[in-house]
């Protein structure tokens, strides 16, 4: 029998307000900043206190809801959401339940085999939880609760099942974590917990209107995590079908060493939670009018500018999803482009998602604060693109503007890079190479004609690299060509 993925994606996203949820404690940064440093008796649980709202965090959850083109509900309502653990200092959770902010959005991927809607089923707001260290000291185990992330505002963005891959949930996680970061929301950190992925997955016979138990993936931190770890479970629950079991309904983690899931706990219901409206917030009423300004002031979004940039630009489909996945990237290209003139979009789309890519990537850096601005890399590909200088030579001439901060004119000018288009001079490198070289001529002549790529790389090296490849590779084939004939 055929199996297919079903698989519905809850994702978990703190908003970046400078306080949390329901009370004044600064948000921090959970990594840095010393344990239980920001709480207070709101988010600790403390009796008697009472939540109130963040209006900022509303404003963020609806720029997020309207960018995934969702339907926003004017009035919804908190609930209370049941179970203890450690870290949960109220013994529940602040959520939203049956009447969500928003629901039945949409999000475009683009996957190899085209453009794929993937629907969303609702987006609603609370509040997350504390976070817990684990420690084994002396053969004994304990546990440290920091509460300096209980409370931070929290956005819960869930899929309809309509992945069906370990390759598309990646790619939609990926275009979602674009849509927080364009709308300046979330930072898309997943190192520091700020955004966290679910998976829920579940397979069944090929064909089947009917879908199969579902698992859930706890607390994805990665893409490469993410991936592996969907494509594992899809491949052990076909395993379990085949041999004639039956999946069971649980929550599992991702060992990363091993690359294995493992279970965390048998799955709870709804009916678990004991769902209840929140009987200390009054629903959340949003006037029309703020939810229409809101959206007026959203960014062109990862997807329209996508189809921008293959319209007014020429890219491709691979070109334009590359720049467009990061706005400083998106932005830098555009900037280029404007600095560069005539020059040809596509060649600045190479240089940026390429060389300067690669640069930045050598040195952990974000194009946001790239060494070489956009100006600087338009005056280098004006070097290159009138044959001052060859491709080789711009490349590193880009690495020691990155390194240096230099400008192309003063590093061309003092190491005299420019591009050797004299063709007698040319003409002289490559008969002296082929000259230093008779019997790799030998073989050339015999028929073995690929030798001619090894002949262009040693005259390029005699020239320092700088020779203009075009008149190179004319003048190396007319005297190769010549010695065959004489032999």
């Amino acid at each position: 029998m055929k199996f297919e993925a079903v698989i519905g994606l809850e994702v978990h996203a703190e908003l970046e307000t400078q306080s949390k949820m329901f009370c004044a404690c600064p948000v921090v940064d959970t990594t840095i900043a010393r344990p239980n440093e920001a709480v207070c008796p709101v988010c600790a649980g403390m009796p008697g206190v009472l939540p109130v709202v963040n209006q900022r965090a509303v404003e963020y959850a609806l720029r997020v809801a309207l960018a995934l083109e969702c339907t926003v509900y004017n009035t919804s309502i908190f609930a209370r959401k049941n179970y203890f653990y450690p870290d949960l200092p109220k013994g529940y959770q602040i959520s939203q339940y049956e009447q969500p902010l928003a629901r039945h959005g949409r999000l475009v991927i683009q996957t190899p085999q085209g453009e794929r809607l993937i629907r969303i089923r609702r987006v609603h707001l609370e509040e997350d939880t504390g976070k817990l260290t684990h420690v084994m000291r002396d053969e004994e185990s304990y546990s440290l609760v920091d509460l300096n992330r209980a409370g931070v505002p929290l956005l819960e963005i869930v899929s309809e099942p309509d992945l069906h891959t370990a390759e598309e949930v990646r790619l939609y996680a990926q275009a979602l974590r674009s849509v927080l970061r364009y709308v300046g929301v979330n930072s898309g950190d997943l190192q520091k917990g700020v955004m966290r992925i679910e998976p829920n997955v579940s397979v069944r016979i090929k064909g089947s209107e009917s879908l199969g138990t579902r698992v859930e993936i706890k607390n994805l931190n990665s893409f490469r995590a993410l991936e592996r770890s969907v494509d594992y479970e899809i491949q052990r629950q076909i395993q379990v079908l085949e041999q004639g079991g039956s999946v069971q309904q649980v929550t599992l983690g991702w060992d990363v060493e091993k690359e294995n899931t493992f279970i965390q706990r048998i799955k709870e219901g709804e009916d678990d939670y004991r769902y209840f409206p929140e009987p200390d917030l009054p629903p959340l009423v949003i006037e029309p009018g703020w939810v229409e300004q809101i959206k007026a002031s959203l960014p062109e979004l990862p997807s329209a500018r996508l189809r921008r940039f293959k319209t007014q630009y020429g890219l491709g489909s691979y070109d334009a999803s590359v720049l467009v996945a990061e706005q400083a990237a998106a932005n830098y290209f555009e900037e280029s482009v404007a600095a560069a003139g005539d020059i040809s979009p596509k060649l600045i789309a190479n240089w940026v998602s390429g060389e300067l890519f690669s640069l930045l990537n050598q040195a952990s850096r974000v194009i946001e604060y790239s060494p070489i601005t956009p100006q600087a890399l338009a005056d280098l590909l004006h070097f290159l693109t009138a044959g001052i200088i060859n491709h080789t030579t711009a490349k590193s001439v880009l690495a020691e503007m990155f390194s240096t901060g230099q400008s192309a004119k003063s590093i061309i000018a003092a190491q005299d890079l420019q591009q050797i288009t004299d063709s007698s001079f040319i003409a002289s490198l490559v008969s002296q190479v082929l000259a230093e070289h008779p019997d790799q001529v030998a073989h050339y002549i015999q028929g073995k004609e690929t030798i001619s790529r090894w002949f262009f790389g040693q005259v390029m090296r005699l020239a320092k690299g700088q020779a203009n490849p075009q008149i190179l590779q004319a003048e190396l084939d007319r005297q190769l060509s010549q010695r065959k004939a004489e032999s």
